[in-house]
């Protein structure tokens, strides 16, 4: 086997087991590896892999200098993957342990910025639209979509959900007397989402409107998607909505109630922002909002624990005014 076709197989299994846009970026890392290796006088069609050394990081470290610290450690990750890949398969024996202390030594490390959005913005999109009035509209589709955007954004706002782990979501899902659902979430995890009472009833005044859609689908209630796709190409069929719908509902209801300005400035995951920034504005409990986002290590809470911008510009007049 030659270093090609070994790259060939680890990226196979790297298809297996990750997300498509992990699989892309690991790609993206070898060809730029496979870049190095060429500049250094290693032909992969016809070395094989146990010609690799350590060195290879050393070249390659530098060689991605010129990228973005973030990017520099995404490709470094991937390519020491391939050695880990490598010595399990008895392809080549490698020193992984000289190959993580390099890694550590010569890499740089992306700096940690907060969290960026816009809450007051977020909290007049809210706002704006629960006090639009739906009762003019005739039309049945464009209702059904106006009240599903609206439940959508409050259920966004309200939970915590991220935008594909909102569209998965089911009728079935949803156990209104407890206020919660059972999801399968990040890392195909179980996980607890509660629903704030706001954004049940939105909820509930999108699936009544939906009724009649909903029971002549000669499907069983609970299979049916909580939030469906109401255009032309969805016709009578109850359909999910996917994430680019979930993202253009954003856009579109940011570009209506904040202006053109602001789209770009609002994403589905600002409403994750929002709400893990509100829990602990309300409550101070940083444990609480790392069970609540769900995040793994407290450490991605922590981020979201810095005072909001009315805070720290009242702080910052009452020491510096005359």
């Amino acid at each position: 086997m030659n270093i090609k076709e070994s790259i060939e197989g680890y990226l196979q299994a790297v298809q297996l087991s990750r997300s498509p846009n992990t699989s892309r970026t690991y790609r993206n890392a070898l060809n730029s590896f496979i870049i190095s290796l060429s500049k250094n006088g290693i032909n992969i069609n016809t070395d094989s892999p146990d010609s690799l050394s350590e060195e290879c990081i050393v070249w390659f470290t530098d060689d991605l200098k010129i990228n973005s610290p973030t990017t520099e450690q995404l490709y470094v990750v991937a390519v020491k993957g391939f050695f880990e890949y490598l010595s399990a398969e008895n392809l080549s024996a490698i020193n992984l342990t000289k190959i993580k202390l390099l890694i550590r030594q010569r890499t740089r490390r992306p700096g940690k910025r907060l969290p960026q959005f816009p809450a007051s913005a977020i909290n007049r999109l809210i706002e704006s639209y629960e006090n639009k009035n739906l009762s003019s509209i005739q039309d049945n589709i464009q209702l059904l979509r106006e009240l599903r955007d609206r439940a959508f954004l409050i259920t966004l706002a309200d939970t915590g959900l991220r935008v594909h782990e909102a569209c998965n979501l089911k009728r079935g899902d949803l156990d209104w007397n407890e206020g919660r659902a059972i999801i399968i979430g990040k890392g195909n995890k179980q996980a607890v989402v509660r629903f704030s009472r706001k954004s049940h009833k939105a909820i509930r005044d999108y699936l009544e409107a939906r009724s009649a859609l909903d029971g002549n689908s000669h499907k069983p209630l609970a299979a049916l998607p909580l939030f469906a796709r109401h255009d032309k190409g969805a016709g009578q069929k109850i359909k999910p909505i996917t994430p680019t719908t979930g993202r253009n509902i954003v856009t579109e209801r940011v570009r209506e109630f904040l202006g053109e300005e602001a789209v770009g400035t609002i994403t589905p995951h600002s409403f994750r922002h929002f709400f893990v920034t509100k829990i602990l504005i309300s409550t101070g409990n940083l444990k609480l909002a790392q069970s609540l986002a769900r995040h793994e290590n407290i450490a991605v809470t922590q981020r979201y624990a810095h005072l909001s911008d009315d805070e720290l510009d009242k702080g910052y007049w009452n020491v510096f005014e005359e």
